[in-house]
């Protein structure tokens, strides 16, 4: 089965499942820890139960790797999915209308292909590797702005300064925190922000494949704090810092960063 349709399908099962959990606080009640070593919620816990079970039921990949789960053994002849059943947990607890489904689909180490979908709205993203970003079938791409004092970004970290000037004299006009780390990177693939900085050191593979291609083949670079290409292991307790920005911006904000 075609995985991007199979996202569809996945997706309408959750948002069923969540229904009744989302903008409630029983969705934000505590049934666990998860494997990435943080507190898993009941509304995460039962997205994540219908992805396992839709995937039992279609072998689409040989290796799940998911929050709340871990490395699950799927029966699948090859890839790998990256699941974050619900980015954004606290966005959907408090009804913010801004938590998605976001999966990735890898071979030999690669995502080829992403799925990120706001589960509030409905809005969806797609991307597939060499062919473009899409929302919503429509393609998308990063956009145009190359000053930083004009510029609008998503950032996260206590070592960042809003007031501080480059050495070119300029400031990043405005910023925001937005709360799911998927659903921001394709807002960077669609040109509705300029970047993506986390420097808390926390995101995951699970948070971070789906988007990140997404912005990529829109156009948008991805790297660490010193440029460099940024790489996640298949663990979903080691954490990364990102640099993700339109591209014209992505050497200015490093250099900010320094």
């Amino acid at each position: 089965m075609e995985f991007l349709s199979s996202c569809e399908e996945m997706a309408a099962l959750v948002q069923d499942a969540i229904e009744d959990l989302a903008g409630r606080p029983a969705g934000g009640e505590v049934v666990g820890m998860g494997a990435d070593g943080t507190p898993t919620k009941k509304i995460d816990l039962v997205a994540e139960d219908c992805i396992v079970s839709y995937l039992e039921d279609h072998p689409l990949c040989r290796t799940l790797i998911s929050e709340e789960a871990g490395i699950v053994s799927m029966k699948g002849d090859a890839g790998t999915i990256f699941l974050d059943p619900v980015d954004g947990t606290f966005n959907a607890v408090a009804g913010i209308p801004f938590y998605a489904l976001s999966l990735a689909y890898a071979e030999h180490g690669r995502v080829e292909k992403a799925f990120v979908k706001n589960l509030a709205i409905g809005e969806t993203f797609t991307a597939v590797r060499g062919k473009g970003s899409f929302m919503d079938g429509s393609p998308i791409r990063v956009s145009a702005t190359s000053h930083l004092d004009r510029s609008a970004m998503s950032i996260y970290g206590r070592k960042f300064d809003p007031r501080r000037m480059t050495p070119l004299g300029q400031k990043i006009r405005r910023w925001r925190l937005l709360g799911a780390s998927a659903l921001e990177l394709c807002y960077l693939g669609c040109g509705r922000i300029d970047g993506f900085i986390d420097l808390r050191g926390t995101l995951r593979v699970t948070d971070a494949a789906g988007g990140m291609l997404v912005c990529t083949e829109a156009g948008g670079v991805v790297s660490d704090l010193e440029g460099s290409p940024l790489f996640f292991p298949d663990e979903v307790t080691i954490g990364k810092c990102m640099v993700a920005t339109n591209g014209t911006l992505h050497g200015k904000v490093i250099e900010y960063l320094r």
